[in-house]
């Protein structure tokens, strides 16, 4: 079988647990059902601590829904932040990493820290994952600062493991040569997701969804005591408000799901916003967001 087929083997499953390092994951984020918005993708689940599963193939079979992780601003400096998107079955991963690479990302709060280019090629394995690099600037430590270096090498990381829904090591290799990328060397590991991701990730709604009665907002979070606040705001007012209760905190990113009744407001655009609690009270850095333009219609 080859590794392009291999790959869309594995995504046509919709959960799939895989064993990994560590302790057993229990974190799951998987979008509703189909009809809770008007506009998503497949169901699909991510279990990033160690284990990861995505979505399956589309009825016509054409495409996959695969993780793609980006960054974005959060009071801790910049982190991931992820996206679920569909690209072509026969290659997922190198499209995966065309949209990282680029910063194409359907939310405009997210980008990459990559610069021009992106990878020539990339082969999932058994036992490991392998990239060959565009060319030797990308093996220089001076192409980037150290900070956006490991930031980089972790949205390749997360994004190709989640793909192959596997936590195997990515081998960086440059005409078929091991090589380092951006000096970091030449094989790379996932870092823990709660020094590495947004404390906050919607995964639904997606940006510019369309909405009506009431719909299924989930995502993943780390906040104080498992809260995770959510805001509806039109402009600058908040027109409605709540919260939901995820599956855990501290020690990663954990489920939260709440349904979210917008019959009361009239049909026009808003921005749908989950954040973390913020037990200080505004006198700490503040909570982490993450917002998504909806339109209730």
């Amino acid at each position: 079988m080859t590794v392009r087929a291999r790959i869309a083997v594995l995504l046509t499953a919709s959960a799939v647990v895989l064993a990994g390092c560590g302790d057993d994951p229990k974190a799951e984020d998987t979008t509703p059902t189909s009809g809770s918005t008007k506009h998503h993708g497949n169901d699909h689940t991510d279990s990033p601590e160690p284990s990861e599963s995505t979505g399956g193939t589309d009825e016509s079979g054409d495409t996959v829904t695969v993780p793609v992780y980006f960054v974005g601003e959060t009071p801790q400096g910049t982190k991931l932040y992820r996206e679920f998107r569909k690209v072509e079955a026969d290659n997922p991963a190198d499209e995966a990493l065309a949209l990282m690479t680029a910063g194409d990302a359907l939310d405009p709060d997210y980008d990459s820290v990559y610069p021009d280019g992106s990878f020539a090629g990339v082969e999932i394995g058994a036992d490991a994952i392998s990239v060959e690099l565009p060319d030797e600037s990308w093996t220089s430590a001076d192409t980037l600062s150290e900070a956006d270096a490991r930031l980089a090498a972790q949205q390749l990381v997360y994004t190709l493991q989640g793909i192959a829904q596997s936590r195997l090591p990515v081998e960086v290799e440059l005409d078929g040569a091991p090589a380092d990328l951006f000096g970091l060397g030449g094989e790379l590991s996932n870092e823990p997701e709660i020094d590495v991701r947004a404390l906050v990730n919607v995964t639904v709604p997606e940006e510019g969804a369309s909405v009506s009665g009431s719909f299924t907002a989930s995502g993943v979070s780390s906040s104080f005591e498992a809260t995770t606040p959510w805001e509806i705001r039109q402009g600058d007012r908040v027109v409605k408000k709540g919260f939901a209760t995820a599956e855990g905190w501290m020690d990663k990113l954990y489920p939260w799901e709440t349904e979210i009744d917008v019959s009361g407001l009239e049909p026009g655009d808003y921005t749908f916003v989950a954040m973390t609690d913020d037990p200080s009270g505004g006198e700490g850095s503040g909570p982490t967001e993450d917002s998504k333009t909806i339109t209730v219609s």
